[in-house]
């Protein structure tokens, strides 16, 4: 049976390893300071994200504008740190639905199996058998629902059944481990194994998927609102600050209006993904030595 302390074993050897990981060091530093700057953004800015200025319209970068202004004559840093806090958090929110709703189904089908797995599964299959950007699209539109919450609502009930097939294949993998058999055959019920012996064992699955949707789920924010399905025109996200480059003229001529919103969302979710990898590896070498 596995010992008891192994979870907090893993967990620290594994930290170290993915501290040695320096792609994987870095990126989560980079994700870190991203993160600060959006969250301390009311302090570092004294510009309003939202309000139009007729008098600097589409202006350059300057002394005063450091990354210049967008066609309302908002200032472009204003909007990107403001535009993070919403994209970030719309990413954040999603991913929690996501991983939520897909731990619970992947293990409720995993473990008991049976009709509940095949019942379980054939949900998934529908779920998944749409495009998922043309479903939130077509539900979006027919909801006509305003605002983030209903943006972070329709994407997370949507977007769980990949989440939900990774956890239900470890599940099935861990079900048949000397540990899990042991607990059962020593009369262990059914919601002591669950939370003290396979949830410790799908943590790394859990974790590396948990980045890798919340990394996903910006580029679904940045393409919905690029469409005119996600946030609301006037609140500031990376994604509306993309919709500005749909002007040739912008592409061609106001680099900053969109540049800096595309290496943002670029440089986050790649970070996202180093460190998920970091993770994986890390993950992968202890277990081996357990």
């Amino acid at each position: 049976m596995m010992h008891k302390n192994a979870p907090v074993t893993l967990i620290g050897a594994a930290a170290r390893k993915f501290a040695a990981n320096r792609l994987a060091a870095i990126s989560l530093l980079f994700l870190l300071a991203v993160l600060a700057l959006c969250l301390l953004a009311p302090w570092l800015t004294a510009y309003d994200p939202v309000k139009i200025n007729l008098r600097g319209l589409n202006e350059g970068p300057s002394a005063e504008h450091w990354l210049g202004t967008d066609k309302g004559g908002r200032d472009i840093i204003s909007r990107l740190l403001f535009g993070g806090r919403t994209t970030l958090w719309i990413s954040l929110c999603v991913s929690a639905i996501i991983a939520g709703t897909g731990t619970v189904v992947g293990v409720l089908a995993g473990y008991f199996g049976g009709s509940a797995d095949s019942l379980l599964m054939r949900i998934t299959d529908v779920v998944l058998s749409f495009p998922f950007i043309i479903l939130i699209i077509v539900v979006k539109s027919i909801y006509q629902g305003d605002g983030i919450p209903s943006l972070i609502w329709t994407v997370g009930l949507l977007g769980w059944g990949g989440f939900a097939r990774i956890i239900r294949a470890k599940t099935l993998a861990e079900k048949e481990n000397e540990y899990m058999l042991a607990a059962s055959a020593l009369g262990a019920g059914t919601l002591r194994i669950l939370t003290r012996h396979l949830l410790p064992g799908l943590l790394s699955v859990f974790i590396m998927n948990l980045m890798w949707t919340a990394a996903a789920m910006i580029g679904v924010e940045a393409s919905l609102s690029f469409l005119g399905f996600g946030v609301p025109i006037g609140q500031p996200s990376w994604g509306n600050m993309l919709a500005d480059a749909l002007s040739p003229e912008v592409i061609r001529e106001q680099w900053w209006v969109w540049l800096p919103a595309g290496l943002l969302i670029t440089g986050v979710i790649l970070s996202i993904n180093f460190i998920g990898e970091g993770v994986k590896e890390a993950f992968r070498v202890q277990e081996r030595h357990l």
